[in-house]
């Protein structure tokens, strides 16, 4: 069964290909014979309540030097001889984001199969989407108030703080009940407490590594990228510096797996990541979970092939959908 596989994504040139999940992702689909299309955050539209949207055919190579090639892009209802959308944007998530899910969800509504579902894209806060899952995490706490969130750092000790809407570690602050620094944290994060931010107790075992485990269609990857901090660096993102190191999973591990994995496949998130410290979730990355070249590379997988297992084996009728 050939398909037509649309990506939304950010600039393709921009990428490093020798660890991009996403161009794992389309490699794999044009090596099971699937057409490729091509579009950034401006070539959506929505005209007289149809979603289109400006795609580019696309051709990609495993080859760090020379990874693609694009053609002539032109505009097209998406539900036209459009199967498949991979929604790969990275975040952060802003309002361009959301307006995006909500383009996606017309063409979801067209018969077009959106991967991971555009609802669950805007219902799951990377960071807070970890909290519907309590038993799963070490203590924390999101708020505006910079007072709730200096008490809550008191109350533990050592704490980690972060914005919502980040990725790569980027705005992390590692702090304390007693730092001198901690007022000015909070005014950077939440502002005169009008933004949202999550303190997390700290766990030590980050010095082991900030786990990725990615799931697929509800199951989980049998092994785990460790990103170990690297330095005088508290933090394990690849792109903040850390070094991946493969692992199986623990038992923990697959216990916080299989909590989390019937609600990713109840709504309709294919293939996701979640981030664990220690015998702690906390993230769930459903926008463009990474690690999967590095896990293939260490153990001789092919991730992406089992992201279009699942995709090839959904019900083109959509009776299937959440």
């Amino acid at each position: 069964m050939n398909l037509t596989v649309a990506v939304l994504m950010d600039p393709i040139g921009t990428i490093h290909p020798e660890k991009d999940t996403t161009l794992a992702l389309l490699l794999e689909a044009q090596r099971r014979g699937h057409a490729l299309r091509y579009m950034l955050q401006g070539d959506l539209a929505v005209r007289d309540g149809v979603a289109w949207a400006r795609l580019a055919p696309l051709d990609v190579r495993d080859d760090t030097g020379d990874w693609f090639t694009l053609g002539e892009a032109h505009w097209q209802p998406l539900a036209d001889g459009i199967d498949i959308v991979l929604a790969r944007k990275d975040p952060p998530f802003d309002a361009q984001f959301l307006y995006d899910t909500l383009v996606l969800d017309l063409a979801a509504r067209a018969g077009v199969r959106v991967i991971n579902n555009p609802q669950a894209l805007r219902d799951y806060n990377e960071k807070l989407a970890a909290q519907w899952f309590p038993q799963c995490c070490a203590p924390a706490l999101v708020a505006r108030d910079r007072g709730e969130l200096r008490r809550f750092a008191r109350e533990h000790g050592e704490v980690v703080l972060k914005p919502l809407d980040g990725m790569g570690g980027r705005g992390i602050f590692r702090s304390r009940g007693d730092d001198p620094n901690l007022n000015s944290i909070l005014e950077t994060l939440a502002g005169d407490d009008r933004r949202f931010v999550m303190a997390q107790k700290f766990i030590p075992a980050i010095s082991k590594g900030d786990k990725r485990i990615l799931m697929v269609d509800g199951g989980p990857v049998p092994y785990a990228l460790a990103r170990i901090p690297q330095g005088t660096d508290f933090r394990g993102n690849l792109a903040a510096g850390g070094r991946g190191v493969g692992q199986p999973l623990s038992d923990r591990d697959r216990w916080i797996a299989s909590e989390v994995g019937p609600e990713l496949a109840r709504r309709g998130i294919l293939f996701a990541g979640l981030d664990v410290i220690g015998d702690y979730l906390t993230e769930v990355n459903v926008t463009s979970p990474t690690c999967a070249r590095e896990l293939d590379a260490q153990f001789g997988l092919n991730i992406a092939g089992t992201v279009f297992d699942a995709i090839e084996a959904m019900d083109p009728s959509g009776t299937d959908r959440p």
